[in-house]
């Protein structure tokens, strides 16, 4: 299997001692998953913090998961044992939901990096409760691209032009939202793309079922914009369409959770038309 965006746990397994293994479980309810870390997780894994590793403090401004200045990820990055060459391999426990997220962060700035299938879940081999202690490597600080992000301005300012817009969150939220969403409803014209469709039975969809997924929200071309609640699972929607083939979209960090706390910002309700 070739590396990235995804590789199985057959290659992990045989994989060189040169790549880094990441877990970054984390949830809505509970935060990061360091406590599950510590409890058992890959041998060799080194735990990433979504909330303070790949995100920059939370802002009604900026949402709940902005991303990172280039220096402190690089920072985070290097503490982890990471240089701009390591190869990565990351996983979470929800198939690479949430994994998808450094995926895309790396990925962004043309570093090797994969998500693992299946997450820890498919896993074959044996566990481990063993913390590691990275030994710190030197990441460079590479500017996020611009060609990859689109603000929540570029967004509002695109809206009937063409541009698709997926929302990544369950169906349920994009309809009418969750306690935890600053207001109910969705990105006028936005398409609902649940993250969790790009899966089944925990593992990714095969190209041609993807592809087929993608054509079927008209999102098979350019011209595409992903967002969620804070710019985590999206990630995943980008992460389907490259494994598809498809050309790459562009992420809304701030998602739901920047423009939907901002009222000058217009509003659908209900399911998609």
């Amino acid at each position: 299997m070739s590396f990235g965006p995804l590789v199985d746990a057959t290659w992990l397994a045989d994989s060189p001692a040169t790549v880094v293994v990441v877990d970054v479980r984390w949830s809505v309810a509970e935060g990061p998953g360091r406590a599950a870390y510590d409890e058992a997780h890959i041998p060799g894994a080194v735990f990433a913090d979504l909330d303070t590793d790949l995100a920059a403090p939370a802002t009604a401004e900026g949402g709940r998961h902005p991303l990172p200045a280039p220096e402190f990820f690089a920072a985070s990055m290097g503490a982890l044992g990471i240089d701009n060459s390591t190869p990565v391999v990351v996983y979470d426990d929800v198939g690479g939901i949430i994994a998808a997220r450094l995926w895309w962060m790396l990925d962004a700035i043309g570093c090797e990096v994969a998500v693992l299938d299946g997450g820890i879940q498919g896993w074959a081999g044996g566990l481990s409760s063993k913390v590691v202690s990275p030994v710190p490597a030197g990441f460079n600080p590479t500017d996020w691209p611009a060609d990859r992000l689109i603000s929540a301005d570029e967004l509002e300012a695109s809206l009937g032009t063409g541009l698709v817009i997926l929302d990544g969150r369950s169906s349920d939220r994009y309809a009418h939202g969750a306690s935890f969403d600053p207001r109910p409803g969705h990105v006028p014209g936005a398409r609902s793309a649940p993250a969790t469709d790009n899966l089944a039975g925990g593992r990714w969809r095969a190209v041609d079922e993807l592809r087929v997924l993608y054509e079927s929200l008209g999102a098979d071309t350019a011209g595409v914009a992903a967002y969620c609640g804070s710019g985590v699972t999206a990630c995943a929607d980008l992460l389907g369409r490259r494994r598809a083939g498809l050309p790459d979209g562009r992420l809304f960090v701030g998602s739901w959770s920047q423009w939907g706390a901002d009222h000058s910002r217009p509003v659908t309700e209900g399911i998609d038309p």
